[in-house]
């Protein structure tokens, strides 16, 4: 689960993180309000500047229009007018853009260095790590592609936290030394504390800047939660913002079902990770592209496959789909009986490939060779299966 700019900031500060003096707002009328409480806080008895910036759960917002300046209440207005109820579209969004229904007034600092600090999982190695660089800033992702070896990388224990040693590599490598380094270990560790209370899948800074009267300021935050530790913090998880999620994925986790949209043409309906990843890449190898990764669970009833082909065929670039169970706790017949269901109450008009094997498969087999009506083909390869359904989709 993402939380948003705004949002991230408070958790920063809980922490006793540095940022900028900050209101969120969802109205210009609020905005205007906003920026005058913020020329007070600030202590400006002059003219006073302050960043509009759209919230959403992507980046690339400066580059897309969606962060402005405004030097009076009125502008501040006017800003959040222009912002407020549009959809904008950055690289990580896509054409289709997310809606902004907040925007967040905060201060501008004097910035002499951007920096970049984060903590996440490093399920490469198995481990967790922070992150630090001395490039930080709206290109990070392009810097981490073209020269990775400007990012230093510190592995954490768990149980142990940050040695010195590691405090000591990161401000080097932050480029930090004096007074800064000592407010670098804070930030590390006020970083590494809200990652492991927060159980979260990725904290990070970027920028975190130095500015002109050397003090270091989380300018920009981005906090990923983990959703299966939700239940243990339910004031995070009342932080959630569905209108920024794909409306299917979020319908899914709803009802217990893993869903991730992708760009294909061809459904998958699978139980088990693991099982899904490999049935996308099964359908990638035999030249069609998946719409989606699916994974209905070990121990889906009928209704939760009911509900998870229902989600399948709302996506309307789907041209067929894949049914791929292998029955342990879960049993072919049930899967038989959800897409009947399904198909009695929705108006399916794509071709279906089912491969079932495992538990109760010959009672699953039974079951859809007997709906006549149903317009689907069994398959006992998986192979098979995969270029069955793609040649299908390509019809």
């Amino acid at each position: 689960m993402k939380l948003h700019e705004y949002q991230a900031k408070q958790r920063l500060a809980a922490g006793g993180l540095p940022i900028p003096r900050g209101v969120a707002v969802t109205t210009p009328h609020e905005a205007q309000a906003a920026y005058e409480t913020l020329k007070d806080q600030c202590g400006a008895s002059g003219a006073f500047v302050c960043n509009v910036k759209a919230q959403l759960h992507a980046g690339g917002r400066g580059k897309a229009g969606g962060i402005l300046v405004a030097r009076s209440a009125q502008e501040a207005a006017e800003c959040a007018q222009r912002l407020l109820g549009k959809r904008l579209a950055t690289k990580q969004t896509g054409p289709e853009g997310l809606p902004v229904s907040l925007v967040l007034l905060d201060e501008r600092l004097d910035v002499a260095k951007e920096l970049y600090l984060a903590v996440t999982l490093d399920r490469f190695r198995a481990t967790l790590i922070m992150l630090a660089s001395a490039r930080g800033g709206v290109d990070i992702e392009e810097v981490a592609a073209s020269d990775p070896a400007v990012i230093v990388r510190e592995a954490i224990d768990l149980d142990r936290g940050l040695a010195a040693a590691q405090h000591a590599r990161l401000a080097h490598a932050l480029g930090l030394s004096g007074d800064l380094a000592v407010s670098c270990q804070r930030v590390v560790e006020g970083l590494w504390k809200l990652f492991v209370e927060d159980e979260a899948s990725l904290v990070e800074i970027n920028p975190l800047v130095v500015t002109t009267d050397q003090q270091l300021v989380a300018l920009d935050a981005k906090i990923v939660l983990d959703d299966n530790a939700l239940f243990r913090h339910p004031d995070l998880a009342a932080l959630r913002d569905p209108s920024q999620e794909h409306p299917l994925e979020l319908k899914a986790s709803q009802i217990g079902i893993s869903y991730v949209g992708l760009e294909g043409t061809i459904g998958c309906l699978v139980n088990g990770a693991g099982l899904a990843m490999a049935t996308n890449d099964i359908i990638t190898l035999a030249g069609g592209s998946p719409a989606n990764f699916l994974d209905v669970g070990g121990g889906a009833n009928v209704e939760q496959v009911t509900s998870a082909f229902s989600i399948i065929l709302a996506d309307a670039r789907v041209k067929a789909v894949l049914v791929n169970i292998f029955g342990g706790i879960m049993r072919c017949d049930w899967i038989a009986q959800g897409l009947l269901n399904a198909t009695k109450t929705l108006q399916v008009q794509v071709p279906i490939v089912v491969r079932l094997q495992g538990t109760n498969v010959e009672e699953g087999r039974r079951l859809l060779q007997a709906a006549t009506s149903l317009t689907l083909m069994s398959v006992e390869d998986l192979g098979e299966a995969a270029r069955k359904v793609v040649e299908l989709a390509r019809k």
